[in-house]
C-alpha cells in the first residue's frame, strides 16, 4: 500500500526542488502572515510555476476571507486547499463550493472522541498516534504532528495513515527547512509504505 508525502511550509527553490526531486507527492505553501513559514503571494507565484505538475501544490491558510484566500489561488493555482484554523464544517464547503477545489481541513485530536468531532486546528504537535489504530473511516486522511524522519515509520505502522503531511520535522530552524531531512523523510515514509504492504505481497505468493 502506497502512502502520499506532502512537503509543507515550503518558500524558497531550493527546498522545493529537493521535496520534488525526492518525490514528494504534494507540495503546501502557507499563506498566513504570523508564520515563520509564510510565503507571499509573488514568491507563491513563481514557486508554483517552478512545481511545473511534479506535485500536487497545496495552499494552506488559517481563517482566511474569501478575498485572501482568492489572492493566493490566484498566484498558486493549488490543486488543492488546506484549512488550519477555526473554521466551521459550514465554511469549508462554502470554501469548496465556492473555489471549486479539493479542501482538506485541519483537526487536532486529543482523545479518541475527537476523531468524530468537528473541532477545526492543527496542535503542530505529536499526539498518541494509537488513538488512531484500527480507525475504520471513508474519509481520507493525512497524518501530522511532531513527524519526522525517525518516527514516521512507527506512525505509518499504528494508524495506518494513507498520507503523512511534515513541516517543522524536516527543518534546522523555523520556517528554514533543512534538505537532508527532506530527502530522509520522505526516504523513511516510502519505507514504511513498503513494510506495511509486505504481509499483503506474502499473501499474494501463498
Amino acid at each position: 500500500m502506497s502512502v502520499l508525502v506532502k512537503i509543507c511550509g515550503l518558500k524558497t527553490s531550493d527546498a522545493l526542488d529537493v521535496a520534488l526531486e525526492a518525490g514528494a507527492d504534494l507540495v503546501g505553501f502557507v499563506f498566513f502572515a504570523p508564520s515563520p513559514r509564510h510565503v507571499g503571494v509573488e514568491a507563491a507565484r513563481a514557486l508554483g510555476k517552478r512545481v511545473r505538475g511534479r506535485a500536487q501544490k497545496v495552499a494552506l491558510s488559517v481563517d482566511a476571507g474569501d478575498h485572501e484566500l482568492a489572492a493566493s489561488i490566484e498566484a498558486l493555482e493549488p490543486d488543492l486547499l488546506q484549512l488550519h484554523g477555526r473554521e466551521t464544517p459550514e465554511r469549508v464547503a462554502m470554501v469548496r463550493e465556492r473555489f471549486g477545489l479539493p479542501v482538506m481541513k485541519a483537526l487536532p485530536i486529543a482523545e479518541r472522541s475527537e476523531l468524530e468531532a468537528t473541532r477545526p486546528g492543527g496542535l503542530g504537535k505529536r499526539f498518541d498516534w494509537r488513538l488512531l489504530e484500527k480507525l475504520q473511516t471513508r474519509v481520507p486522511f493525512m497524518l501530522s504532528g511532531g513527524l519526522d524522519a525517525l518516527n514516521v515509520v512507527e506512525a505509518l505502522r499504528i494508524t495506518a495513515a494513507p498520507g503523512v503531511d511534515v513541516s517543522s520535522g524536516v527543518e534546522r530552524a523555523p520556517g528554514e527547512k533543512d534538505p537532508d531531512k527532506i530527502r530522509a523523510f520522505i526516504a523513511a515514509a516510502r519505507h514504511g509504505a513498503s513494510l506495511r504492504a509486505a504481509p499483503d505481497k506474502a499473501m499474494s505468493r501463498a
